[in-house]
């Protein structure tokens, strides 16, 4: 079985189920998807002081990283066989600092329009308390 042969949705959730492998990103970063439906991506983490930039907080790359793979999964759910995708454009908001000491962190991906070439869609990262992190959006170009 290959990603090309099953609908998006139906790759996303063979891989968010282990019956797939993780993709590389995913095993490097330490996160996981654990929630997907059509136009919807969840991922979570828990930030660890190898994520760390040097001020002592985890990267804002960690943050970006995140969203743009549970926003463009979110895209990916949407897809036929066959059809890629490729991020075009993503823009990240920064709210509270992420350390270790944060735990669990979750990030939505929920599309917001699919065209027929183009996909947007956005997400938000929170803590366990549900406070907002981080949040942003993209643009896909569909393939």
């Amino acid at each position: 079985m290959t990603g090309a042969e099953l609908s998006g949705i139906d790759y996303v959730r063979a891989i968010f189920d282990g019956e797939l492998p993780q993709p590389p990103i995913a095993e490097l970063m330490g996160f996981r998807g654990v929630e997907a439906e059509p136009g919807r991506a969840v991922f979570e983490m828990e930030p660890r002081p190898q994520h760390y930039n040097p001020i002592g907080s985890v990267h804002g790359g960690v943050a970006m990283t995140l969203l743009d793979s549970a926003m463009g999964v979110a895209v990916h759910s949407l897809l036929e066989p066959g059809v890629r995708y490729t991020t075009l454009e993503v823009k990240t908001n920064f709210v509270r600092t992420i350390t270790a000491d944060t735990g669990v962190i979750r990030c939505e991906g929920t599309v917001l329009h699919k065209g027929s070439r183009i996909a947007t869609a956005e997400g938000k990262i929170t803590d366990s308390s549900g406070r907002l992190l981080a949040h942003g959006t993209t643009t896909c170009l569909i393939m």
